[in-house]
């Protein structure tokens, strides 16, 4: 945008964060855009973001409703890592899958 920033306030970033993303990595591209063009300052804060940034956040209760398959493979692989006290051999047998494929989806879930 030949612009030059400063760079990004802490409520932006979080702003940022906590948008429940529906689309791709161009739906971010287009919200960083438009924000580096309504930008008047140095640093971009959150009013430079569009409307849907200030709805309300889903609830807690609502985020733990959530029956996507990805939401309920990990509270699963939680479970059983729990129930094995964090054994990941065990947990794989249980879980039925290779131990690799368990180390990845620890990492991509976030779980330790």
């Amino acid at each position: 945008m030949n612009r030059r920033l400063e760079g990004m306030s802490e409520e932006f970033i979080q702003k940022l964060k906590h948008y429940p993303w529906k689309g791709n990595i161009r739906e971010l591209k287009n919200v960083m855009e438009r924000a580096v063009i309504l930008a008047n300052e140095e640093k971009l804060t959150p009013e430079h973001l569009p409307a849907e940034f200030w709805t309300a956040a889903p609830s807690l209760e609502a985020a733990e409703s959530d029956t996507s398959l990805s939401t309920v493979e990990r509270k699963h692989i939680m479970k059983i890592l729990e129930q094995t006290g964090g054994n990941k051999t065990e947990a794989a047998r249980r879980l039925h899958i290779g131990l690799t494929t368990l180390y990845r989806k620890v990492q991509e879930y976030g779980l330790s």
